[in-house]
């Protein structure tokens, strides 16, 4: 192996000769790009595709976003890193707990990697909650930063490799659901390409817009116009521009506007009596006013002496249910860790979502909106998008077969042609 190269998780990472810039678009479901392409509003996009590589991967599944990202950045499925999820049961207190501590965090990241060989790296969240697994064991020590933009007022050198992150982007902290709260993301990595010009950096943003807007509509191009002129100006500066999705998204509503929801928690109280199981929604998070803690993949625990089997039979009869699995099979089929999976999964269809209890989910948040949330098989698809041609090898390999979504530092580092 090159003395200037990682391996993590059973493949070698070059390190790059032009800085690498990915940038993980939460939401970004690969309609939006087809409708910036066709309203015209993604013209740097359009020339990635154009002169680089493009083409829809599957992400993981549950296909929220924490599981996703730490699949990107660890280059392997969540059977290896062990984050599924965005909530999960702990087994030894039954508490439903966030899984966005670094403790959790089975591997390291690439950029942690890289990091610890001398390379500058740069990590920026839009949301804190990634922040922590992202920068697991990365050294801040020599110029490598990792920040969030949601705590970018209250960034030290310690933590962050950076302080006054406000001041050095020369924007005012952004507001939690906003278009700005993934902007500044994009425009703190371009200041410190322009100012330092780190290695690699990885910038994570937030779905606010798609969960609000569908495609086409003036908000989400606005969104992606905005976007884009950022990604032409990363190309501008000599970076390779890796663009991926951790997740899709799809309207989950009914004709009439009302949330299309499957309140399974109720659903299973009245089959089985309450206390009989726990319905846990993983893509719960701090933040779930844009989709009310609802999603497409929940997890079902069973208690005194309530069978898989009979949650299996019964959930899969519900309209809006595409498929439910034992905890083996959905470790297998979704290549997720069986430690951390629930008795059964149940995931919707394209067109539904599921809840626990209707009296505990709050879709106040919403305002009248359309809910528009992801989470199963139905939002796997993400799109990728690399600014530069690929060699003749990986260019075979995509045409082979679809890829995975954790295979993108791969393509990007090895396998962009010189």
């Amino acid at each position: 192996m090159p003395t200037d190269a990682i391996e993590l998780n059973g493949t070698v990472y070059r390190r790059p000769k032009d800085p690498l810039v990915v940038v993980c678009i939460d939401g970004g479901d690969p309609s939006y790009f087809e409708s910036g392409l066709k309203d015209g509003v993604i013209p740097n996009v359009a020339r990635f595709m154009r002169d680089g590589f493009s083409t829809v991967a599957d992400g993981t599944v549950p296909s929220f976003t924490c599981p996703n990202n730490m699949s990107i950045v660890a280059g392997a499925p969540a059977a290896v890193h062990g984050v599924s999820g965005n909530f999960f049961l702990d087994p030894e207190t039954g508490e439903a707990v966030a899984m966005t501590g670094p403790e959790l965090l089975r591997t390291h990241s690439i950029m942690a990697e890289f990091s610890l060989k001398g390379a500058t790296v740069v990590s920026i969240t839009a949301k804190d909650k990634l922040r922590r697994q992202l920068g697991k064991n990365m050294d801040l020590t020599g110029g490598s930063v990792g920040f969030s933009s949601q705590c970018a007022d209250s960034c030290t050198l310690g933590e962050n490799g950076i302080e006054n992150a406000l001041d050095f982007v020369g924007q005012p902290l952004p507001d939690m659901y906003s278009q700005h709260l993934s902007l500044f993301v994009l425009d703190a990595g371009i200041k410190l390409l322009e100012t330092r010009r780190p290695e690699i950096l990885y910038l994570s943003l937030t779905d606010f817009v798609q969960h609000a807007h569908a495609p086409g509509t003036p908000e989400a191009d606005d969104f992606y116009a905005r976007m884009d002129e950022r990604f032409g100006r990363m190309a501008e500066l000599g970076a390779t521009v890796a663009l991926i999705a951790d997740h899709g998204m799809n309207d989950k509503s009914n004709a009439d506007g009302s949330p299309n929801v499957i309140w399974l928690q109720d659903e299973l109280d009245d089959a089985f009596g309450r206390g009989k199981s726990t319905v846990i929604c993983p893509i719960a998070d701090a933040f779930v006013g844009h989709h009310g803690a609802l999603g497409g993949f929940v997890r079902v625990y069973c208690h005194d002496g309530l069978r898989a089997e009979d949650v299996l039979e019964m959930t899969r009869g519900l309209k809006g249910v595409e498929a439910a699995y034992a905890a083996a099979d959905t470790a297998r089929l979704f290549e997720l860790p069986i430690d951390r999976e629930g008795d059964v999964a149940v995931i919707s269809d394209a067109g539904a979502c599921i809840g626990a209890r209707a009296v505990d989910h709050d879709l106040s948040g919403l305002k009248g909106r359309r809910l528009r949330t992801h989470g199963g098989v139905a939002e796997s698809r993400v799109p990728v998008v690399i600014s530069r041609p690929l060699t003749d090898g990986y260019a075979a390999r995509a045409e082979k077969r679809r890829l995975k979504s954790y295979e993108l530092f791969d393509f990007a580092l090895n396998g962009v042609a010189a």
